[in-house]
């Protein structure tokens, strides 16, 4: 087995690469008008989402699972185009593609929408990719959007409700529709329906589904986006939810992430925003399957 230095010597190209790849990201956010933001990594409470653990630390407080809360209470600040680059951790996730620690990009632009962002993220690709080593048969210049009800039709041959209906939506999402998106060139899935909303708005032409989207590379999900939920009841009625699931699966409790939710009661703008791995996308631009290549582990 290769001692940590000599693991480093070997992947060096690699993260090399990764460093032009962040470069690449920051001047393409900078050049747009973005603010490029800092918030704290150890936090007082995370969202209770039903299905991500929050490593707590001794001191107390949280290691964030993601800066999107504290960034949402910057956008109640009065900031309008933000974007951060930084670590956010997960337990119980180790694998090819998964670390405890990881890199995510998140950003946020006030009087977004979903499909904004979309194609704001289509460029950011089509951009980075131009900037470094293109993977081979791979095109950035063209990508596809797809609902969520007809790529389980298309892939799956059933029916999203039913899926939903009999809790087997995460399970056929996973096994047959996610691994054949995005070959080829970037595709975008679209129309979550209401019930994976998460923290997105719900379409006011179709309240069965939500304004969010996840992206695919290959096979692999690479950023999800909403356009954000900004209604203080809604919100905190679907934390009441996200904490019956967690108790419900054997998850331990939450605070109430009270400072964000008075800036919630305080008014945040219409808005969009995006979470994109960048461990992820340095694993796809390297042509690498094990994220232990890409980043100091």
């Amino acid at each position: 087995m290769l001692s940590k230095y000599e693991h480093l010597r070997q992947i060096k190209p690699f993260l090399e690469l990764r460093g032009r790849l962040f470069s690449a990201v920051r001047t393409f956010f900078d050049t747009r008008g973005y603010l490029e933001v800092e918030t704290p990594v150890c936090i007082d409470a995370p969202a209770p989402e039903a299905y991500i653990e929050a490593p707590s630390v001794h001191s107390g407080g949280f290691l964030r699972p993601s800066p999107e809360l504290q960034m949402k209470i910057m956008l109640a600040a009065g900031y309008e185009k933000i974007y951060q680059i930084g670590s956010c951790f997960r337990e119980n996730e180790r694998g090819r593609k998964h670390n405890p620690e990881f890199t995510l990009l998140e950003w946020y632009g006030v009087g977004d929408s979903e499909s904004d962002i979309l194609k704001f993220t289509a460029d950011l690709l089509q951009d980075v990719a131009q900037k470094l080593s293109e993977v081979p048969n791979f095109d950035f210049q063209n990508y596809e959007s797809l609902t969520v009800k007809n790529a389980f039709k298309r892939y799956a041959d059933v029916d999203v409700n039913v899926a939903i209906a009999e809790g087997t939506f995460d399970e056929i999402l996973v096994t047959h529709v996610e691994p054949n998106l995005g070959q080829g060139h970037p595709l975008f899935l679209t129309e979550y329906p209401a019930e994976c909303a998460a923290f997105a708005r719900l379409n006011p032409c179709d309240p069965s589904v939500s304004e969010r989207w996840e992206l695919y590379l290959n096979g692999i999900e690479l950023a999800n986006a909403y356009g954000e939920l900004i209604d203080p009841m809604i919100q905190r009625e679907r934390f009441k939810e996200f904490d019956a699931i967690r108790l419900q699966n054997g998850g331990k409790p939450y605070p109430e992430a009270t400072d964000f939710l008075q800036a919630m009661d305080a008014g945040i703008p219409p808005c969009a925003g995006a979470a994109l791995g960048m461990d992820r996308l340095a694993m796809f631009f390297a042509q690498t399957s094990q994220i232990s290549e890409i980043r100091f582990i």
